[in-house]
């Protein structure tokens, strides 16, 4: 992508696809937004499924998006990891203190982690009656778990809890963000908006 400003100074700002030392690219920054984004999306709608009772027109429907929504997003999730692996981020900045940097890459870590075992349960909530997940109706996830004692209440009650943990956790990763561009004044904010 590239950005001629107004006037008679022309500024020539390129989007790379790829990371480099300074900057990330245009596929690190959209996997990371359309992720922020479905993750805070499925709980919100996870939430309101909760309250609908068996004559309400979404509930069936509801579930249904939230399970195709969810296997999407665990296909988009192993596609970023295996990026994250191949295209390392840029180096953290040199205001950084090292305390800083080293929670944030635990913050990192339990994000992934957390979503993963989110997925897990989700599935296992899903599959506990022996039936498979439809996604979208384009193909359907086969149920290979089943039958576990209490296996839906407990992956249930698991999922929610930690959904809610995520959630949590992507409260203080977007104060940390915000206490960098306002109170620090980085550039740690810009750049996970590709500037």
């Amino acid at each position: 992508m590239i950005v001629h400003g107004s006037g008679s100074k022309s500024k020539n700002i390129t989007m790379q696809l790829k990371n480099n030392t300074t900057h990330f690219g245009i596929i690190a920054v959209t996997l990371h937004w359309l992720v922020a984004i479905t993750v805070l999306s499925l709980f919100g709608l996870g939430l309101w499924m909760t309250g609908l009772d068996y004559y309400d027109s979404w509930y069936k429907q509801g579930p249904w998006w939230h399970k195709s929504i969810g296997i999407t997003l665990f296909f988009v999730i192993v596609f970023r990891l295996c990026w994250r692996l191949l295209n390392p981020p840029p180096a953290h900045l040199t205001n950084h203190k090292p305390w800083e940097v080293k929670l944030a890459h635990m913050a990192h870590l339990l994000l992934y982690f957390l979503i993963l075992v989110i997925m897990v349960s989700g599935y296992l909530i899903s599959t506990a009656d022996n039936r498979p997940i439809e996604v979208f109706g384009w193909f359907a996830i086969p149920a290979t778990i089943t039958s576990l004692p209490g296996q839906e209440d407990i992956a249930g009650l698991i999922h929610l809890i930690l959904a809610s943990t995520l959630i949590g956790l992507v409260v203080l990763h977007a104060a940390a963000a915000l206490k960098h561009h306002f109170i620090d004044r980085d550039r740690s904010l810009k750049r996970i908006f590709g500037r």
